[in-house]
C-alpha cells in the first residue's frame, strides 16, 4: 500500500460509485474484516475519520492472550477460540507476535474458591484473592483449551522461597506462582497498518483512505467527506459494515440508526522506566489481581515497562486520556505486588488510553462486561441495504471474528469463500526466518545485498519483519542515485526510512509517523529535535508548504500533551 493508494481511493470514488462493501472504521476490526474481503477477491472500500488505528486499537494492553479470566465467568467458548487465535497469531505474525511467560504470584491456597464458583454460575461476586486451588484448576483448563495448534509450554508452579530467588522484590507475603505463557504484540499499530496494506495488495478492486468519514445517507447513497480536502464523493454499496469501535454509535447516527450498541470503558496504561525491576522480570510478564478485584499487568516493552490498567466506564470517546487518578491508581497497585518498589511520577515516559468498545451493559463493574464479539443487522432507512454493527471483540481474536462477519457478508452477497485466513502469513510475517541460524542467514544476505551492515540489517528485520527488504533497497548505497544518513536526532533511524514511510505507507499527517507508523513516540524517543527532523523529511516527501509543516509540529504537540502526557521544550522544538 502506497501513499498513492489514497489518490486511489478517492479517484475510485470519482469513476464509480457502487460498491459491493463499504467499511466504516479501519481499527483492528476493520482493517481484519478488509483483509478477509479483499483475499476473497471482493470489491471493498475501507475509510477511517483519523489514521488506521488510531483508536483503541493503539491502546491495548498488547497482549495476545487466551483470557484466563474469561474462565471465572464461564466463557470457555471465548478462551477455546482466544487461545486458538494466539497460537496462530504466533505463526502467521512471528515478527510481530512473540511469546511471553507470565508469572501469576498466589497469596493463598483456598482462596477464591467460592467466589469463582458464585461468578461460574452467574451470581455476582467480588474476586480479589485468587488462591492456589483455583489459579492451578483454571490453568489445567487453559492448558486444555489452548492445546490445539499450541506452540508453547504448559504452566508449572513454584512455591514461595523459589519464587522469592527468581523475584526478591515480589512481595514476600506470597505463597507461591504459577508461570504459563501467553504473547505480546511489539507493534500493534504496524500489525494493524499491514493487514490494509495487505488486503489492498491482494484486490484490485479493493482500496483503502485514512481521514475520509461518513457524512450523511441519502436513499441507497452514502456520502463521505474527505477530511484533507472538504470534498464530498458518493458511494452505493451493497452492505454497510461499521466497525467503528467506541463510535458504533455516533457512526450508526451518520447512517440514520438510532441504536445503543456500545457501552465502552476506558483502559489505561503507562510506560515507565525502572531498570532494577525490567532486570528483574527478564522479559516475564506479573499477571496480578489488586485488592479491588482487578487484574493488572506489568512486563517489559520497548526497552521500558508496560503497566496497565483501568476500566472506567465513559460516555465521550474522543475526550478520553490517561488522568491522573489513574496514575496514581496504577503505581499504587504495583507497590501492592512490588512493596519495596521505589516509583515516582517522573518514571513514565508515555501514557495512553483507549476506549475498549464493550457492548452496552447494566454491569455495576465494568470488568465483568463479556469481552466476546456480537453482530447486530439492521438496514439502511427506506432501503434494504444491510448495516452490520461489529460490537465487542478484542485484538487476539480479531481474526476469527472477521472470517465470521466476511463469511455472513459473502452469504448476502450470494459469494462464497476462496481463501482461508486461518495460516495466512501477515504483512513481514511472511517467510519470517523463524530459526536463530535462519534469521541470522537472512540478516547477513540483506547487509551484503544491500549494502548496509549487519546491525542495520537485523534493526530493520526487528522493526518490519520481512519488509525490511524494501525498505533496505530503498535505502540502499548500492545504489549511485541514493543518499541516505542517519537521523541526527535519533541515528538508529535513517532519512532515507522515515521517507519510504512516508511515501509509501499512507503518512497524511506527521502524528501517523510518529505515533504509528513508527514506535518513536510510543518507545520515548519523541524530542523536540527528533520532532523537527522528521517533519522537514515528511515536507519534502509529501509537498508540504512551511505553514503546513508548522500546524503538524503543533498537531503532534497537543496529541502528545492532551492523551500521553508528553511535554516537549520549546528549546528542544527550536533546535
Amino acid at each position: 500500500m502506497t501513499q498513492r493508494s489514497r489518490e486511489f481511493f478517492l479517484e475510485r470514488l470519482t469513476q464509480q460509485s457502487r460498491v459491493s462493501v463499504l467499511i466504516v472504521g479501519g481499527g483492528i476490526n476493520g482493517a481484519g474484516l478488509f483483509r478477509d474481503l479483499s483475499l476473497q477477491q471482493v470489491d471493498c472500500l475501507l475509510i477511517d475519520k483519523a489514521d488506521f488505528a488510531s483508536g483503541a486499537s493503539s491502546a491495548p494492553s498488547r497482549l495476545i492472550h487466551g483470557g484466563l479470566k474469561y474462565l471465572e465467568t464461564g466463557e470457555f467458548r471465548l478462551v477455546a477460540e482466544s487461545t486458538l487465535e494466539r497460537n496462530l497469531l504466533l505463526k502467521n505474525a512471528p515478527h510481530f507476535v512473540l511469546p511471553l511467560e507470565t508469572v501469576l504470584p498466589i497469596h493463598s491456597y483456598f482462596g477464591g474458591v467460592v467466589a469463582s464458583v458464585l461468578r461460574f454460575f452467574g451470581v455476582r461476586s467480588k474476586l480479589a484473592d485468587r488462591g492456589a486451588i483455583i489459579s492451578k484448576l483454571g490453568l489445567m483448563i487453559y492448558d486444555f483449551l489452548g492445546r490445539h495448534d499450541r506452540t508453547m509450554p504448559r504452566h508449572h508452579v513454584a512455591f514461595r522461597n523459589r519464587s522469592l530467588r527468581n523475584l526478591p522484590l515480589l512481595d514476600p507475603a506470597i505463597k507461591a506462582t504459577v508461570t504459563y505463557f501467553d504473547a505480546q504484540v511489539t507493534q500493534a499499530e504496524r500489525l494493524n497498518y499491514e493487514l490494509v496494506a495487505d488486503g489492498q495488495a491482494a484486490c484490485d478492486e479493493a482500496a483503502a483512505a485514512n481521514y475520509v468519514t461518513v457524512d450523511h445517507v441519502d436513499g441507497e447513497t452514502v456520502w463521505l467527506r474527505d477530511l484533507v480536502s472538504g470534498k464530498g464523493y458518493a458511494v452505493k454499496p451493497a452492505v454497510v459494515i461499521n466497525a467503528g469501535g467506541a463510535w458504533i454509535d455516533s457512526v450508526n447516527r451518520l447512517l440514520g440508526i438510532e441504536r445503543k450498541y456500545i457501552g465502552g470503558t476506558k483502559g489505561s496504561h503507562l510506560i515507565l522506566r525502572h531498570p532494577e525491576l525490567q532486570a528483574q522480570l527478564r522479559g516475564r510478564m506479573v499477571y496480578f489481581g489488586s485488592k479491588d478485584g482487578r487484574i493488572c499487568l506489568v512486563y517489559p516493552f520497548m526497552g521500558q515497562l508496560l503497566v496497565g490498567s483501568t476500566d472506567l466506564r465513559v460516555s465521550d470517546p474522543d475526550q478520553v486520556r490517561c488522568e491522573d487518578n489513574e496514575v496514581d491508581y496504577m503505581l499504587g497497585v504495583l507497590r501492592e505486588i512490588f512493596p519495596r518498589l521505589k516509583l515516582d511520577v517522573s518514571d513514565i515516559t508515555f501514557r495512553y488510553s483507549g476506549v475498549r468498545p464493550l457492548p452496552f451493559s447494566d454491569a455495576a463493574n465494568p470488568g465483568d462486561v463479556s469481552r466476546d464479539h456480537v453482530v447486530h443487522v439492521d438496514l439502511l432507512p427506506e432501503t434494504r441495504i444491510p448495516l452490520l454493527s461489529l460490537v465487542g471483540g478484542k485484538w487476539t481474536t480479531f481474526r476469527a471474528f472477521a472470517e465470521s462477519v466476511a463469511d455472513d457478508t459473502l452469504r448476502r452477497l450470494g459469494r462464497s469463500r476462496k481463501v482461508s485466513t486461518r495460516n495466512e502469513p501477515i504483512g513481514g510475517g511472511l517467510n519470517f526466518p523463524l530459526a536463530p541460524v535462519d534469521r541470522a542467514a537472512w540478516i547477513d544476505e540483506l547487509a551484503a545485498r544491500c549494502g548496509v551492515s549487519v546491525e542495520r540489517a537485523r534493526t530493520l528485520l526487528s522493526r518490519y519483519g520481512t519488509r525490511a527488504s524494501a525498505i533496505a533497497e530503498f535505502c540502499s548505497p548500492a545504489n549511485d542515485e541514493v543518499h541516505d544518513e542517519p537521523l541526527t536526532s535519533e541515528p538508529d533511524y535513517t532519512v532515507r526510512e522515515i521517507q519510504y514511510l512516508c511515501e509509501q505507507e499512507a503518512v497524511t499527517r506527521l502524528s501517523d509517523l510518529l505515533f504509528r507508523r513508527t514506535t518513536i513516540a510510543l518507545s520515548g524517543q519523541l524530542t523536540g529535535a527528533m520532532l523537527a527532523e522528521t517533519a522537514a523529511i515528511a515536507a519534502r516527501a509529501l509537498g508540504w508548504e512551511s505553514v503546513r509543516v508548522q500546524e503538524e509540529i503543533e498537531a503532534v504537540c497537543d496529541v502528545g500533551r492532551r492523551r500521553h502526557g508528553m511535554v516537549l521544550r520549546d528549546a528542544e522544538l527550536a533546535h
